[in-house]
């Protein structure tokens, strides 16, 4: 219990430092085209596998390796919006309407944060591409018959 404890008090002095500030914008477009990069990927496998298994297998890879970095960025981004939150209680600051500057300054980074994100496109990305990659299976599928 105390490990973890430990754990939690140097990640929560962490991204305290790094609070208010959002990642650079190539950092954000490049994590973005990463996430479509892989979500691309393992909506192919299933085509590419039927003609060449070990390409199937080497797609399989780069998806799996960028969503290890996305799900990381994504998982990063969430953690500090929470601490952020919670930390701060930004809710009951807000809901009181006891805001200082500097809680000023933790929305507006919060909600900037939220707006200048992508995942919304690539939600809608994967969500067309999965359907896709279905409707072409079941074709190929068929055909094979």
């Amino acid at each position: 219990m105390q490990r973890r404890k430990k754990i939690k008090k140097t990640i929560n002095r962490k991204v305290q430092n790094m609070a208010y500030k959002n990642f650079p914008k190539i950092i954000i477009i490049g994590l973005f085209f990463l996430g479509l990069i892989s979500a691309t990927a393992f909506r192919v496998i299933i085509v590419i596998n039927r003609f060449d298994p070990f390409l199937g297998r080497i797609v399989w890879y780069i998806g799996v390796i960028g969503y290890i970095f996305f799900f990381g960025y994504r998982f990063h981004v969430a953690l500090r919006r929470r601490l952020t939150i919670s930390k701060n209680n930004l809710i009951e600051k807000v809901k009181k309407d006891e805001l200082s500057e500097e809680n000023k300054k933790q929305i507006e980074y919060l909600l900037s944060s939220i707006m200048k994100s992508k995942e919304m496109f690539n939600y809608i990305y994967i969500f067309v591409l999965s359907g896709l990659a279905i409707i072409i299976d079941i074709i190929l599928t068929l055909a094979e018959k």
